[in-house]
């Protein structure tokens, strides 16, 4: 690992921190400025439909200007102004513009590392080599736990931002500074999204790359905390080392899937696997919602383990890309992915909204598991008709 691509290493951290941090905060931003869990979860939203919108003008980027440029500066605009914004809401509707600023600055991190283990590495290494980033940027779900949750009991949620602005700003100047791109191919055709939605092979990965994230992703971004809040009267240190548990089983399982993926004689039967077992833990929230905190909070572990399986389902639908069609094609990928996370976070807000005022304490997380779950399992019934991809 070099220096550049350790910077965007730091940057994906970042990104991890900013798509899970708003769990730790419900309770405090409820208490400040009067943000519920439904207007949290349309801030949740925001992130992720700006940071998916974006990837059709990063994948653009990445192929035109390189990623080194792209990475930089919109991490700087975004991620730092989107933290001052942050910083100085005092609204639920300036969590929102914040949160979308910080969505647009977050947008090229991962594509940018991405973009250069496809073009600079053989194809055999980059699920390994994709899996051990989104390993290291899931460090910052850590930090979005209990450490987050202790910033804010001490130094309150408005320094840390502030503070958390200043590191977006130092990091995005330390990847213009260090980050190398690519060599470009002289006389390399440029191809374009019409080209790669030619590409029928990648037409039942979609809609599970479209799903694959969304359960984990919405549930430790946001739901995990006003369930356990709500369903067991946790705190706002027991929802952080709550958050903690459960991101530190999401990094496990990404760092299990990338070694598993060169071991392991089929790449699509390990992703169906893990997904049904995802689908099975999402299950028991449903069946069993309020029989005890340490269940729930197994079975949430459950899915960030078994979830993990954006990098080997990334790695996927890459091993079918021409190499002129790399650029806009992961970052189609990603807005797939990260566009799913977006769209359920804001339909399970309606969700949640609808099922109120409950019969029971859980119903309305019972209604947002079960649509995330639903949802799951109609991707992955799509994806067992796709076709199966070698390493070479």
């Amino acid at each position: 690992m070099n220096a550049g691509i350790f910077l965007l290493g730091l940057a994906y951290v970042l990104s991890q921190f900013f798509r899970a941090f708003l769990a730790v905060l419900a309770p405090v931003l409820g208490t400040d400025i009067g943000a519920t869990p439904d207007d949290l979860a349309d801030a949740s939203g925001m992130w992720f439909l700006a940071f998916a919108v974006m990837q059709i003008p990063v994948g653009w980027a990445l192929d035109t200007i390189g990623p080194r440029r792209t990475a930089a500066w919109l991490l700087l605009v975004g991620g730092a102004g989107g933290s001052a914004v942050f910083a100085l809401a005092t609204s639920a509707l300036h969590i929102n513009i914040a949160m979308a600023l910080i969505g647009v600055g977050c947008a090229p991190v991962l594509m940018a590392s991405y973009y250069i283990f496809a073009r600079d590495y053989p194809p055999a290494q980059f699920a390994v080599l994709a899996s051990l980033m989104v390993g290291l940027g899931s460090l910052g779900n850590l930090v979005a736990s209990y450490p987050m949750a202790l910033a804010a009991e001490t130094m309150g949620w408005r320094a840390a931002l502030w503070g958390l602005g200043g590191i977006c700003a130092a990091v995005a100047l330390g990847t213009l500074l260090l980050v190398r791109d690519p060599a470009r191919v002289e006389g390399e055709v440029q191809g374009s999204l019409l080209e790669l939605f030619r590409l029928r092979v990648l037409w039942a990965i979609f809609p599970l790359m479209f799903v694959c994230y969304a359960i984990s992703g919405a549930t430790r971004g946001l739901w995990i905390g006003p369930y356990l809040e709500d369903v067991f009267a946790a705190t706002t240190g027991s929802i952080g080392q709550a958050t903690l548990l459960m991101g530190i089983a999401m990094i496990l399982g990404t760092l299990a899937y990338g070694p598993l993926d060169r071991v392991l004689p089929s790449r699509k039967w390990m992703i169906a696997g893990g997904t049904a077992l995802t689908l099975l833990a999402g299950i028991g929230l449903i069946v069993l919602p309020a029989t005890s905190i340490a269940v729930s909070i197994a079975l949430l572990c459950a899915i960030g383990f078994f979830g993990a399986t954006y990098p080997v389902i990334m790695a996927h639908g890459r091993s079918f890309l021409p190499p002129h069609l790399i650029g806009r094609g992961v970052t189609m990928l990603n807005l797939f992915s990260i566009g799913g996370v977006g769209i359920f976070q804001f339909m399970s807000g309606a969700i949640y909204r609808a099922a109120l005022p409950p019969e029971t304490v859980a119903a309305p997380y019972v209604a947002v598991f079960t649509l995330l779950s639903g949802a799951l399992a109609v991707g992955l019934v799509v994806y067992l008709f796709s076709r199966d991809s070698t390493r070479a």
